[in-house]
């Protein structure tokens, strides 16, 4: 299950901007601070209550970058999406969503190379 949430200072950068595509990761993705700057891809897959059936958009996989830390009791779901990663793969009326979400490995060296 996944949340929305405004983000404003993060565990990771405090109030560096990171941009809009950004994560809250839960203690378990959290590892103590080892998830901060990792990529994951994430694809809405369904609902989780009645209220919006069919949540998911005809973009329903957007890549998010983990900025902060989501703490227990109040993180409700794997990770907490900026409203911006949210709407691009959910109604945001739906609140929370069904996902499957794996880390995105960028290659740095194959983009470095189309730098020079």
């Amino acid at each position: 299950m996944i949340n929305y949430i405004v983000i404003t200072a993060s565990a990771c950068y405090g109030f560096q901007d990171q941009g809009v595509m950004i994560a809250a990761a839960n203690q378990d993705l959290w590892q103590g601070g080892a998830a901060c700057g990792k990529y994951f891809q994430v694809t809405c897959t369904g609902a989780t209550n009645q209220g919006v059936p069919h949540p998911c958009t005809d973009t329903p996989t957007v890549t998010v970058m983990i900025t902060d830390f989501c703490p227990p009791p109040g993180c409700k779901g794997n990770l907490d999406l900026s409203h911006e990663a949210f709407s691009t793969i959910a109604d945001p009326r739906a609140g929370g969503i069904k996902i499957s979400y794996e880390e995105y490995v960028i290659n740095y060296l194959f983009f470095n190379s189309f730098l020079f």
